[in-house]
């Protein structure tokens, strides 16, 4: 049977965006290389040109230049035909991995979705709100032995709050009274006490005593008290 109707050959698979936008990229860089070279021959004939006096030969050499002016424009026109193509190729390209994406997104979210289900199952919202409770109770609790632990013993009960508030302004208009709002009791003393008077202390000497009377000779003292160094004289 293989003989008579011979083996199906398998199909090839079809290029893909990538393979297809590769090989136009190498036909543009085969059309550029081209291009370059057509310009490098339209600048020598410029030259010609210009060092050529006009006649026939200047036309012949105008006529090389105007057929491969031609070339150049169609390769121009095949050029931008390939940018075109590669273009096309690029936003097909962009929008299959746009799509690509958009599959890894829906599936992530499909994963999470039935993950948070599974644990929902296990939190439920009264378990919450009977735990709120419980905690709100636990802190009053608390707050209640905190003050029952806070309070002092030598504090009476029976305390009237009107005859407090009378002490406080009572206090109030006398600390204003003094000067400055300073007590009497915290003020410095205006004069303070003798006390060599209050001990009957003899006064201290002065600096300058006086030579006694029966001493006819005596030296003349300086202002300390102190004996004064007579100066010797010189005599020419």
């Amino acid at each position: 049977m293989k003989r008579v109707f011979g083996v199906k050959k398998d199909k090839e698979p079809p290029p893909s965006i990538e393979d297809a936008s590769d090989r136009i990229n190498k036909r543009g860089d085969t059309v550029d290389e081209k291009l370059k070279k057509l310009d490098a021959e339209l600048s020598r004939y410029k030259e010609q040109i210009k060092k050529t006096r006009p006649g026939p030969a200047q036309e012949a050499i105008k006529a090389r230049a105007m057929r491969v002016l031609k070339q150049k424009r169609m390769y121009e026109g095949q050029r931008d035909m390939l940018y075109n193509q590669t273009f096309n190729l690029d936003q097909v390209s962009f929008a299959a991995e746009g799509l690509k994406d958009a599959q890894q997104t829906m599936s992530a979210l499909k994963s999470a979705n039935k993950e948070l289900k599974g644990m929902m199952k296990t939190v439920k919202i009264q378990d919450i709100d009977n735990l709120q409770d419980e905690m709100m109770d636990l802190m009053d609790v608390s707050n209640e032995i905190q003050e029952t632990l806070g309070r002092s013993y030598n504090v009476p009960d029976d305390i009237d709050e009107d005859e407090l508030m009378g002490e406080l302004d009572a206090l109030e208009a006398d600390m204003g009274s003094e000067a400055d709002g300073v007590p009497s009791y915290l003020q410095p003393d205006k004069e303070e006490p003798d006390l060599d008077a209050e001990l009957n202390l003899p006064s201290a000497p002065s600096g300058s005593t006086t030579a006694p009377a029966g001493r006819s000779n005596a030296q003349a003292e300086d202002e300390l008290g102190l004996p004064t160094v007579p100066r010797a004289s010189v005599r020419s």
